[in-house]
């Protein structure tokens, strides 16, 4: 039998790993697949009838950009919705992240062929890949966003 300081370090240290394991299956369980390549999301838009949201972004260092992941991008409403009708692009501008020269070039070059100044801003297009609409960071979770987003798609 363990000492009871040594009892409890190992209940602690296992009760930790338990709720690593649980978070990332929950992360994993969302279903959301966020690309990099515009490319390969405008694809599968086609056959799948899908709208493509670029989500411009500053994910390591944007207060709204955090907020909009947060609120929004990670609730079981975006998620129920993004699966059905959406294919999701992360063009992401880090200050600690590291990332390939490649996908640095990709994304700059993404970012002006659609004029992005700041961040988030979020392009929508349509599944032929013609943008149809602009958004960024609204308050109100993601019902509002999701209306937003299905005029958008009754639009386009």
């Amino acid at each position: 039998m363990l000492p009871k300081p040594l009892s409890l370090m190992k209940n602690l240290l296992l009760s930790l790993a338990l709720v690593t394991l649980l978070q990332a299956a929950q992360a994993a369980d969302s279903g959301l697949v966020w690309h990099t390549s515009l490319p390969a999301a405008q694809e599968k838009a086609k056959t799948g009838s899908k709208l493509v949201l670029l989500d411009f972004t500053g994910s390591d260092w944007c207060g709204w950009c955090k907020r909009l992941n947060k609120e929004i991008f990670q609730t079981p409403e975006f998620t129920e919705y993004a699966k059905k009708n959406l294919e999701l692009v992360e063009v992401d501008f880090p200050q600690r992240k590291k990332q390939t020269p490649e996908l640095k070039k990709a994304n700059e070059a993404l970012q002006n062929r659609f004029q992005v100044r700041g961040y988030p801003t979020l392009i929508i297009l349509n599944s032929a890949g013609k943008k149809i609409g602009e958004l960024g960071y609204q308050e109100g979770g993601p019902k509002p966003f999701i209306a937003e987003l299905e005029k958008l798609r009754t639009k386009g």
